[in-house]
């Protein structure tokens, strides 16, 4: 099969796949969240619990990428069953309505979600050319911004004021993963390349041998710890009621929380999301990653420190904006710096410790709302990015183009 046979295939299966994935986004985002804390009333930890599934997932996946190498899947194959799995976790919340049940259900499912993304990042460096990556997947990137705006509309209309209905939306999650393992299944793709090694997490030996991997993962993870302190929090910011955000003088619904943390953001992102694609395939990395952080420091501290609507309003538009940029740069960054046979390796490493700051993040959140308010907690997420972008400075010079298996092998033997 020809790369441009390849291409088209893969494409026109992600253009359906954007929309299930639009869909699930609103639950991690969202209404998992919204539920725990409107209906079963969680307290800290399992709204940290629930959080954080998502990056349970990224934990285990140089895991899961180490079990897909010694098994011989085609990678598509292994990320569809990651699919299914999450089918099955949100098909037993909806079943059994209980706070335990969809505590756990909740987290596996968001896991399987991010437990793929080494998986589907490989299937992009086989799949999509260079020169058009950032491109083709920022336009189904788009796809699922618009369908994740239009569902939040949507769904958060439906619950206004009948939050019992919560298990109908559970259902549509099922069908979402349902859909999403089948379009996976019908990208071309081909086992991992093995390597030498059985442990499990032997990918996490990039970071001692590749000095721009590891550098640049030291920003990420000091720039996604601010931005991920924050994230749940702007639910319970505008959920809870001793934070005191009202609309015309009354308590938000489930729609307005909607529009603020899912309609308005996405609507930023599906405008911006074209002019980051090609920015990614033509801009220094660096300095496009920069500039990201830039944005969402700005988006947090103008989220937290407004005290009307139309500021929240205007914070979630810039957070989607840097967020439209974020999708491609997250997703698509390895490829530029990763030998293309390890770009799974080297994206399972990223995931992981993104997983690791995805987990401590909302702990360190949601405890540190006891003893500070949410604006102290917002500067220290701002400072922890504006640190982040100036590590940044130094590696300018290394942020264009890809690097050859070869040339990584002469850099890590200088």
């Amino acid at each position: 099969m020809t790369l441009s046979t390849r291409t088209a295939l893969t494409y026109r299966h992600e253009r359906w796949r954007a929309v299930a994935s639009g869909v699930l986004e609103t639950a991690g985002t969202t209404f998992l969240l919204l539920i725990a804390v409107r209906w079963f009333h969680a307290g800290a930890l399992a709204k940290a619990f629930i959080a954080g599934g998502g990056s349970l997932g990224f934990i285990f996946s140089p895991w899961i990428v180490s079990r897909v190498e010694r098994l011989g899947w085609p990678v598509a194959v292994a990320a569809s069953r990651l699919a299914l799995v999450g089918a099955g976790s949100t098909l037993a919340m909806a079943a059994v309505p209980i706070l335990p049940v969809f505590v756990v259900g909740a987290g596996l499912a968001m896991a399987t979600v991010a437990a793929a993304v080494p998986l589907m990042t490989q299937i992009f460096q086989e799949n999509y050319p260079e020169h058009e990556r950032g491109r083709l997947f920022s336009r189904t990137v788009m796809i699922r911004i618009a369908v994740a705006a239009a569902f939040s509309e949507l769904a958060g209309r439906a619950l206004a004021g009948r939050l019992e209905r919560f298990q109908w939306l559970l259902l549509v999650f099922t069908a979402a993963f349902g859909l999403t393992a089948w379009c996976i299944r019908g990208c071309p793709s081909r086992p991992l390349q093995a390597t030498d090694g059985s442990h499990p997490f032997k990918a996490l030996r990039y970071l001692r041998d590749d000095r721009l991997f590891r550098q640049t993962l030291v920003m990420w993870m000091l720039m996604g710890f601010g931005n991920l302190m924050m994230l749940p929090l702007r639910v319970e910011y505008l959920a809870n009621p001793k934070y005191g955000v009202t609309w015309g003088g009354a308590a938000l619904t489930a729609a307005h929380i909607a529009l603020l943390t899912g309609v308005a953001p996405n609507l930023a992102r599906l405008a911006l999301n074209p002019f980051w694609g090609w920015a990614f395939d033509r801009m220094n990395f660096f300095a496009l990653r920069m500039t990201l952080n830039i944005g969402f420091a700005l988006g947090i501290f103008a989220f937290f420190s407004s005290g009307s609507i139309l500021g929240l309003i205007g914070a979630a538009l810039i957070f989607g904006i840097a967020n439209a940029g974020g999708d491609v740069a997250w997703s698509l960054w390895v490829t530029k710096f990763a030998p293309p046979e390890r770009v799974a390796d080297y994206m399972s490493v990223h995931t992981f410790l993104t997983g690791v700051r995805g987990v401590l993040a909302p702990v360190v959140a949601f405890q540190l709302t006891a003893v500070w308010s949410l604006t102290t907690i917002s500067w220290v997420s701002v400072g922890l990015i504006l640190l982040a972008t100036a590590l940044l400075i130094p590696e300018l010079k290394y942020g264009w183009g890809v690097r050859s298996a070869e040339a990584l092998v002469e850099e890590v033997s200088e």
